[in-house]
């Protein structure tokens, strides 16, 4: 879950501050492609025929997925620069859709180059990728990895993906790792296209340095900060159908340096629950040595939550996210939730300065969160908290809700969390009252 920011076509008329860090990442990005097409390039004296065509894209495509395997890796590597600035919303939709790219690039990269082998050395397909995995240096550990790549595609598409569960979700990404150690090992030992020049030296810095980010932020950070902070379940309270809320009791936990509005992975140091880190929003600031954070009923994790016991200890990765105050440019913000989107929110709600207000959607009366907390905050800040209770036909048009309630809705800036769908909808009916910035969290894995 993380931040980002949406615009009609018609507001872009300028690049944001808070898109500076997204549009350097992407043109490092892009002078990296640039720099493996000229690897190539200048490795290719010449192609003629149908073998050497079939050989060369064989080889630039490898050269590409072995690029885009460590960036993708990279990308989800919870750097907290990347994950403040770019946002995890952000950066994983760039990892699915990178991701989708790497494996069409290893499909077309074993397609030809066992056909362009096969037209060269004058034998059948099968009979020279027979003989390219079981006699060419590493390609039995290549042969593994690319299955095990495919495998992890397969299973990451759309319609897959709703199906899995977030702890499936979270080991299949563990094996990627391994997919990405095995399939492209052989490049660094046997790349032609390498030589013997600074391009070797280079791709293993890139490898070996993906391999260090990976090691320090995924395990000795979080290791570390286990070792300061030491977590705890300090109370599990329950807020509605479904939900409850979470203590976490800690030392220094000041120095997590967690802003309202950002997320942590948790890992609960409890049966069934270990070995797993899930994303959990803070739903309060925090008050040392306090942490809050509000987690609804969607799968066995967290229903497993609202029965851990008081003391059980808890590991956390984080704080990540950009959906906090450092994006607000308007004094006047609409906070638009729905659901657990709430959570976020809620935190929000207590902390941006300026004239905000709250609308909170809910099917029933009995699924909005918080009510008297917001209603304190609201009455404490001067502030206005907006229920709309109902299904989407009681309801009727989103905008014209909203118009309703924010009269001067189109000089709000807006923070908006729930659901996929409505999130959709209110992009659009905030989009077509001339709204121009809309920051929007996510749920997903």
């Amino acid at each position: 879950m993380a931040a980002t920011v949406t615009r009609p076509p018609a507001a872009v008329r300028h690049r944001a501050p808070e898109e500076l860090v997204p549009g350097a990442v992407l043109a490092a990005v892009a002078l990296g492609v640039l720099g493996v097409l000229a690897l190539w390039w200048r490795d290719t004296a010449f192609v003629s025929g149908a073998a050497g065509w079939l050989s060369g894209a064989g080889r630039i495509s490898g050269l590409l997925a072995g690029y885009a395997a460590p960036v993708l890796l990279l990308l989800m590597a919870r750097i907290p620069l990347l994950e403040r600035e770019v946002g995890a919303d952000r950066l994983a939709r760039w990892h699915a859709f990178g991701g989708r790219y790497l494996v069409g690039l290893v499909t077309v990269h074993v397609l030809t180059i066992v056909w362009g082998y096969a037209l060269t050395d004058g034998r059948g397909v099968v009979g020279e990728g027979v003989d390219i995995v079981l006699h060419y240096p590493d390609m039995l550990k290549a042969t593994a990895g690319t299955l095990l790549l495919f495998a992890t595609g397969a299973l990451s598409a759309r319609i897959a993906r709703r199906r899995l569960g977030y702890d499936a979700w979270y080991y299949l990404h563990l094996a990627t790792y391994l997919a990405v150690a095995l399939a492209f090992g052989h490049q660094l030992t046997t790349g032609a296209d390498l030589g013997d020049g600074p391009a070797r030296p280079a791709w293993y810095a890139l490898y070996l340095g993906t391999l260090a980010v990976l090691g320090w932020y995924r395990l000795a950070l979080p290791y570390l900060r286990d070792r300061r902070h030491r977590l705890r379940v300090a109370e599990v309270r329950p807020e509605g159908p479904g939900v409850v809320s979470v203590f976490l009791v800690g030392e220094q936990v000041e120095r997590l340096r967690a802003e309202p509005g950002q997320f942590f992975r948790l890992e609960f140091k409890a049966p069934g629950l270990r070995w797993t880190a899930n994303p959990y929003s803070l739903s309060a600031p925090v008050r040392p040595p306090f942490l809050r954070f509000t987690v609804k009923d969607l799968g066995e994790h967290s229903a497993a939550v609202a029965k851990l016991e008081p003391g059980t200890p808890v590991r956390a990765e984080g704080p990540y996210g950009a959906f906090t105050g450092r994006r607000q440019r308007r004094r006047k913000v609409l906070l638009l939730a729905a659901g657990v989107g709430i959570t976020p929110l809620r935190a929000l709600f207590e902390t941006l300065p300026g004239q905000v207000t709250l609308v909170q959607r809910a099917r029933r009366s009995e699924d909005l969160l918080f009510q008297d907390e917001l209603a304190a905050i609201a009455a404490r800040r001067g502030a206005a908290v907006h229920p709309v209770v109902g299904t989407r036909a009681e309801v009727g048009d989103l905008g014209a809700v909203l118009r309703r309630l924010v009269p001067d809705l189109a000089r709000h800036e807006v923070f908006l969390c729930g659901p996929e769908e409505f999130s959709a909808d209110a992009v659009r009916a905030l989009h077509a009252a001339g709204v121009r910035r809309i920051h929007h969290e996510a749920f997903g894995f």
